[in-house]
């Protein structure tokens, strides 16, 4: 089924917008100097119409309309919760994590250097600190992360990664034991949610490393 499009006519018989292709070519066919141009919600078809052609002409407005899509879906995200993330130099290589104030941006804790390791390791090792922090204040925040992948572990309660264990990487193991150890061990009312960074900008854990 096609998706429904908005067709702005700035100028042409009758200016306006209409909701089909033929609507639309009815008031531009023989005006000569017609401007037009097809939208995917009737909201930017609108602003659209507020403004001039010359403004939109040249706007592959696909990504903008869908951030605007967007940001109605998921709205802004929770203030009172924290936000963890990892920073890993090579893969594998040297990884840190911290854990700040979703809000302030305040860090509330910071671990590493870890060697021989890897990301998707930091954002999990993050992810149960974080949980744990949480506990440790009696907090029900939530805690968002950017990583589908560290989320699936804590559901599982386990990591799988193909890293393997190393004279120089053996604390880290020994973190990631003590990790999945602490998750078979505790609940906690925490919700764990992923970070829309395609709305919201980079998660305010990140090291801005990028």
């Amino acid at each position: 089924m096609a998706k429904q499009k908005y067709y702005v006519v700035w100028k042409g018989h009758r200016p306006g917008i209409y909701e089909t292709w033929e609507a639309c070519r009815e008031q531009i066919q023989g005006f000569e100097g017609a401007r037009y141009k097809s939208f995917s919600t009737r909201e930017t078809a609108e602003k659209a119409l507020r403004g001039s052609y010359e403004e939109y002409a040249g706007r592959d407005m696909r990504m903008e309309e869908r951030s605007e899509q967007d940001k109605r879906m998921f709205g802004d995200p929770v203030a009172r919760s924290i936000a963890v993330d990892a920073a890993c130099s090579g893969n594998p290589g040297t990884m840190e994590y911290q854990g700040v104030d979703t809000r302030t941006g305040r860090v509330l804790f910071h671990e590493g250097p870890f060697y021989e390791a890897t990301v998707n390791l930091g954002e999990f090792l993050a992810l149960v600190h974080g949980l744990s922090f949480l506990q440790q204040k009696k907090s029900s925040m939530p805690v968002y992360t950017d990583s589908r992948t560290a989320m699936k572990w804590i559901r599982d309660k386990s990591v799988k990664t193909s890293l393997k264990e190393t004279h120089r990487n053996a604390t880290l193991f020994k973190w990631v034991r003590r990790a999945e150890k602490w998750l078979e061990e505790n609940s906690f009312p925490n919700k764990i949610l992923k970070w829309q960074t395609h709305v919201w900008g980079e998660i305010p854990a990140d090291f801005g490393r990028k």
